[in-house]
């Protein structure tokens, strides 16, 4: 089981973290791993960044997650966990 924890605390909030939020639970939907993997949500990480949102995967940490490189970190990152797990 992959666990994808999404800050909505207030900074990550302002930068689009419901958008992102939304776009995982698509993704998730449409490749049909509702049984591999679980979207939350988490207050802060301490990991705050200028540009983007940051999502943990597990137990990495990754900020700066935006719409524009959504695609690239779903393959890399959430994928790979799922192949993984």
């Amino acid at each position: 089981m992959v666990i994808i924890r999404i800050c909505v605390g207030s900074s990550c909030h302002l930068k689009g973290s419901e958008e992102l939020a939304e776009m995982f639970d698509a993704r998730i939907k449409a490749e049909g791993l509702q049984d591999s993997v679980v979207l939350t949500g988490a207050f802060c990480f301490g990991k705050c960044n200028r540009t983007g949102v940051t999502v943990a995967v597990n137990d990495d940490v990754y900020p700066g997650i935006t719409t524009a490189n959504f695609s690239q970190f779903w393959t890399e990152k959430v994928l790979a966990a799922v192949k993984n797990a």
